[in-house]
């Protein structure tokens, strides 16, 4: 006995098409938070750099903002210790950068938070 089986791989496709959707943009996901990632953290050597040179906390800040090119600038959180009164040669000063990324998709939200939270620091000694 014969079955007709011309809608078999139209079925099967229709199942799997999704699954290998949501892989595709998982790995796009993955991959911009890794660039996110890696421009933070470059971005905070350079600004930390500027504090071993005895910058000032607005200029390094306003440094972090302008050179940070991975997403909106006013999302980006700076934090700079010890404050720029404390610092002096010879000892340390350490920069922060925190930016919060939205997943695209939207089942991963199910089971993390709206954002997620990218932190870097980066430590450097006053010359």
């Amino acid at each position: 006995m014969m079955r007709e089986e011309k809608g078999q791989a139209l079925v099967e496709m229709s199942l799997v098409i999704p699954m290998l959707l949501i892989i595709l943009v998982g790995v796009f996901d993955i991959g911009r938070m890794i660039y996110t990632y890696s421009t933070l953290h470059f971005t905070a050597q350079e600004t930390v750099r500027l504090g071993s040179f005895s910058k000032g906390d607005p200029e390094m800040e306003q440094f972090a903002r302008n050179n940070f090119s991975a997403g909106d600038r006013s999302e980006l959180e700076v934090a700079i210790s010890p404050s720029e009164e404390m610092r002096k040669p010879g000892e340390y000063v350490t920069v922060s950068l925190t930016y919060p990324v939205d997943p695209f998709i939207p089942v991963v939200s199910t089971f993390l938070p709206d954002e997620i939270l990218l932190q870097v620091d980066s430590t450097i000694r006053i010359e």
